[in-house]
């Protein structure tokens, strides 16, 4: 080692030492170097002098016999020690003495050993040992076997194929029916549930039987809220965001019962989910189904209208009665022209038939006023008679009304099946992926698991208050 190094070394050790240094180290050096019968004028300067024979002033247990030359100037009485230079002449240590001293002192050391190894194993007993053989002991011969049946399930909604957008591409996971999921198990671990498995299933009844140990055993007058810890300590049901599945774990006594109250709570949450989905498909067919009974009402009204007008009128069709009016009209006005054309070849004679010519002069009035009668008919309206274009206007107005209802009436059946199909995509049901079986060996306790964590338990408690009971001592030794 060169110097430089072997200096650095040295300076590193100095401030090491210093960095350590406080006042009870001071304190401390300053009772070694009255003990080794050192005259130090100070506190630093007993450290000083102990630190240059080596000794370490924290760890170190040292006595006049460790002072060296010191010790022995002490001992003939050449220091200033405590026995005083009258007394130092009587005082003479062979080296059988000292050998004798050091065995003393070896054999105390021994000795202090061997008592504080048997005063932490004695605390290891005690504190670590006992407690442990307790519990083990209660759970490989007092505790009762439990068992534990496991269900896994999901909730589906049917989805159109075609779904596009961001609800197309969530469709098949299990963030579709998130919600869902949320909803069934927070229903699975509410008092509602616990209530009425106890109702159907006599829960309460099932651990309060006697052959349950005392700490898994419901006491017989316990309380709704005592009962309803001990379901949620039983009954566990936890829900995976990522693939959609709800895993459901049941606790019981026995297997059957185990196996029975899961396949309960099971259909419990079947009908929660039927009633989330009936929810649904009632909000939505409500509003269709309501559009259509109007529009179904107002096309029968306006049908009962047309036939009222039609049975009033005593018309079937204003149009036909129009058209047969003025065929009949046409048909009087072709014969007026033909005996016209009579008249008119009568009258060119030189001596016209005069009883002839006023013939056709009557069946030409007759049939003009006859005419002008069915004409006023069609047009005319007087107090006790429509007209025929009244009746028809009115007629048309109505049937116009029944073929607008009879539109939206189809418009309306349409969307309500539109809605029907739209509800029936929102049906949501339960899928079984794991179901219930009754296990044949009990899941809990776990004897030897148990066991050794009540080990590490009391072991890091001892650990932890031997450690602050040693941290306390040395700073009030200090």
């Amino acid at each position: 080692m060169t110097p430089e190094d072997r200096e650095f070394t040295e300076r590193k050790k100095e401030e090491a030492r210093k960095k350590r240094r406080g006042p009870g180290y001071y304190r401390k050096a300053r009772r070694k170097a009255r003990k080794m019968g050192l005259a130090a004028e100070s506190d630093e300067h007993a450290a000083q002098m102990l630190e240059e024979r080596g000794i370490d002033i924290l760890n170190d247990d040292v006595s006049m016999l460790d002072g060296g030359d010191e010790g022995d100037k002490v001992l003939k009485g050449t220091g200033s020690g405590a026995l005083g230079q009258q007394d130092a002449a009587n005082i003479t240590i062979n080296d059988a003495e000292r050998l004798a001293e050091v065995h003393a002192i070896q054999r105390e050391l021994v000795r202090r050993r061997r008592l504080r190894l048997g005063l932490l194993l004695l605390r290891l007993f005690f504190f670590v040992a006992l407690p442990t053989s307790i519990v083990g002991y209660y759970y490989y011969t007092q505790a009762t076997d439990l068992y534990e049946t496991r269900a896994e399930f999901v909730i589906q909604k049917s989805e159109n194929g075609g779904t596009l957008g961001l609800g197309g591409l969530l469709a098949g996971t299990g963030f579709a029916n998130s919600a869902d999921s949320v909803v069934v198990q927070g229903y699975l671990t509410s008092r509602e549930a616990m209530e009425r498995l106890d109702a159907e299933e006599g829960y309460r009844a099932h651990f309060e039987q006697t052959f349950i140990d005392r700490l898994h055993r419901l006491p017989a007058d316990a309380s709704f809220e005592a009962a309803y810890k001990l379901y949620k300590k039983y009954v566990k049901v936890g829900f995976d965001p990522t693939e959609g599945v709800i895993r459901l774990e049941v606790v019981a006594a026995d297997p059957e019962t185990s196996q029975r109250f899961a396949e309960a709570l099971i259909k419990y949450a079947e009908e929660r989910v039927d009633a989330l989905s009936q929810r649904v498909r009632s909000d939505q067919m409500a509003g269709s189904q309501k559009v259509y009974d109007g529009a179904e009402q107002a096309m029968l009204d306006a049908q009962q209208k047309v036939l009222s007008l039609q049975q009033e009128r005593g018309m079937l069709s204003a149009e036909a009665e129009i058209a047969s009016q003025m065929n009949i009209v046409n048909a009087l006005e072709m014969q007026v022209e033909v005996k016209r054309m009579s008249l008119a070849e009568l009258l060119d004679n030189p001596q016209p038939n005069q009883v002839r010519v006023d013939a056709l002069l009557r069946e030409i009035k007759r049939t003009e006023e006859r005419v002008q009668e069915l004409r006023s008919q069609m047009t005319d309206t007087t107090d006790n008679t429509m007209s025929l274009a009244a009746i028809s206007a009115e007629l048309k107005i109505a049937e116009t009304n029944l073929g607008t209802r009879q539109v939206m009436l189809q418009e309306a059946l349409q969307q309500l099946e539109a809605a029907r199909i739209e509800a029936n995509r929102q049906v949501r049901y339960l899928s079984m992926g794991v179901i219930p079986i009754a296990p044949d060996v009990p899941t809990y306790p776990r004897k030897l698991e148990n066991t050794l964590l009540a080990f590490v338990v009391f072991m890091g408690i001892y650990i932890l208050t031997s450690l602050t009971v040693s941290i306390l001592r040395e700073q009030i030794s200090v």
